[in-house]
């Protein structure tokens, strides 16, 4: 008996021929939570978009439910917790949209320089005014890309064609790609200043959360425009009006809102916007490409074979996750940290594993390290299945090493990053149960990598150098919540960890600087 599939949102008819030759498909669009738990244990697999919410409900009622299936990137409809939990694979389709929503990038940027769709309107309404829209050329312009994912990659290359300057800012993009890219690695302050259009391709994340801020507007060109097809809230929206309004830069285009649909949003009002509902992958081709990959991946798993874009780990041997699950969070948090710890650009990962960890298939922990690295600033899902590729076309090379002993505890996970600019080194364990940093950069040390924000200094150990540095945050009312140092020998260089309960600015950061002998100072949220 084939299995069944449950389409419950809209998706192109090629993706339904494909599942149709391989699966008994039900077509039910629009289908209510009520109805769906009621209905979802006769089927092996759910197909949704982006409206179909799959709650914990959903899935602990799809007694048969192998695959959650979202035809379109983002899942923040799934619970996945929930199916993984339950072994329920889920899968997406980051591929299919790519080349639309990197046309749409280039179609907005090309509408902003030449005025089209406000003299488009004003014609309409009965006026010749050609002054008013005098235009700028795009060529031997600065198109500034942040984050060289697929769509960002996709983006530089087509700037290329319209004879542009291509300036990119990615902190885990190699320079091995930027050159065969043709664009030119910058940080996201020289990008801001220097590019004539800007335009975001990075997921939303805390990292990334009003990447594009008050600050960095202010910052840029009186004519530069930028330009938000990946996610609302990427650029801060509030700053984005206030930018606009007073002349600070000349103009938006914006795909995307942080509330969708944006309601009452005073950027509809705003005159320097040029704004479409959510468009990036609306193009005949892309919807054909999503359905018929993600009937595919449907297939893939409901046959017992591997997916491309299962968004979590596929399942382990119990024997193996009973000993590597508690690693896992390690190793996120040690790819997390040393994503905002590394200066230069990465040139070499290395995943060292000590210990009783060693003796296992560790392909998981060095998935969920990638995961971590990449997961401010790549757009795409990383897990077990795809972890090497996605770090692979972006140029990064990775490497594992499996040691028997390890220093100081039964296992350990070391993180190496050697980059541009030299080496960073940040190893983890798990202690009681919870996961901890252990060592950076070779100095021993013991910091729980629970939620809030680290300060990395690197200084010299003297007397009075951590107690100005807790005069400083205490002056500018930031509060310590615990404190560690690790150090070599009495008096040598050392290092010293303070957890915070808020962040602290830059101006904060140059005064910590400022301080003799404390040689480096860096924030990491976690």
């Amino acid at each position: 008996m084939q299995p069944k599939v449950l389409v419950a949102e809209t998706i192109a008819e090629d993706g339904l021929d494909v599942l149709r030759q391989r699966t008994e498909v039900d077509f039910r669009p629009d289908i209510k939570e009520d109805e769906l738990i009621e209905i979802i244990p006769a089927y092996d697999a759910l197909i949704v978009r982006s409206s179909t919410k799959v709650t914990d409900k959903v899935i602990e009622a799809g007694k048969s439910l192998k695959v959650v299936a979202r035809a379109g990137v983002g899942v923040d409809n799934i619970d996945v917790p929930a199916a993984t939990r339950k072994g329920v694979v889920v899968v997406n389709a980051p591929g299919g949209s790519t080349t639309a929503a990197a046309e749409h990038t280039i179609a907005m940027m090309l509408a902003l320089a030449r005025h089209i769709p406000h003299a488009d309107a004003s014609l309409r309404a009965g006026k010749w005014q050609r002054q008013e829209f005098m235009g700028t050329e795009v060529r031997h312009k600065t198109l500034g890309v942040i984050g060289l994912g697929k769509i960002g990659t996709e983006v530089a290359r087509r700037a290329q064609g319209l004879e542009m300057k291509t300036l990119a800012f990615d902190p885990f993009a190699s320079e091995e790609l930027a050159r065969h890219l043709g664009v030119e690695l910058a940080s996201l302050e020289d990008l801001v200043r220097r590019s004539d259009f800007i335009t975001v391709h990075t997921p939303l994340t805390e990292a990334t959360r009003g990447l594009i801020g008050a600050r960095e507007l202010a910052i840029m060109k009186p004519r530069a425009c930028v330009i938000n097809c990946a996610r609302g809230g990427i650029i801060d929206e509030v700053a984005l009006l206030a930018a606009l309004e007073s002349g600070q830069i000349a103009g938006a285009a914006l795909d995307v809102f942080t509330q969708e649909p944006p309601g009452q949003n005073p950027l509809l009002s705003c005159n320097r916007v040029i704004l479409t509902p959510h468009l990036g992958a609306m193009t005949h081709e892309a919807q054909v490409s999503v359905a018929v990959d993600i009937a595919q991946e449907v297939i893939t798993v409901l046959e017992g074979g591997q997916p491309r874009y299962a968004v979590n780990l596929p399942m382990i041997l119990p024997e193996t996750l009973a000993v590597l699950a508690p690693f896992v969070s390690v190793a996120e948090a040690l790819g997390r940290l040393a994503t905002q710890l590394v200066d230069g650009q990465p040139r070499l990962i290395e995943m060292i594993y000590g210990g009783e960890i060693s003796q296992y298939d560790t392909a998981p922990l060095t998935a969920s390290v990638i995961k971590g690295l990449l997961s401010p600033v790549s757009e795409e899902q990383v897990n077990l299945v795809n972890a090497s590729l996605v770090a692979r076309s972006r140029g990064l090379h990775i490497r594992e090493q499996k040691e028997s002993q390890c220093e100081n505890f039964t296992s350990l996970v070391t993180v190496v990053v050697r980059s541009s600019e030299g080496e960073k080194s940040l190893s983890g364990t798990v202690i009681g149960g919870e996961p901890h940093l252990a060592q950076v950069n070779g100095y021993w040390l013991d910091v729980p990598l629970g939620k809030g924000y680290l300060l990395f200094g690197e200084h010299l150990d003297r007397p009075g150098i951590i107690g100005t540095v807790g005069t400083l945050l205490g002056a500018s009312d930031v509060n310590i919540s615990f404190m560690q140092v690790g150090r070599h020998q009495p008096r040598g260089r050392a290092v010293m960890i303070l957890g915070l309960d808020e962040p602290i600015t830059e101006d904060l950061r140059q005064q910590l600087m400022a301080i003799p002998d404390l040689y480096s100072v860096k924030m990491a949220k976690l």
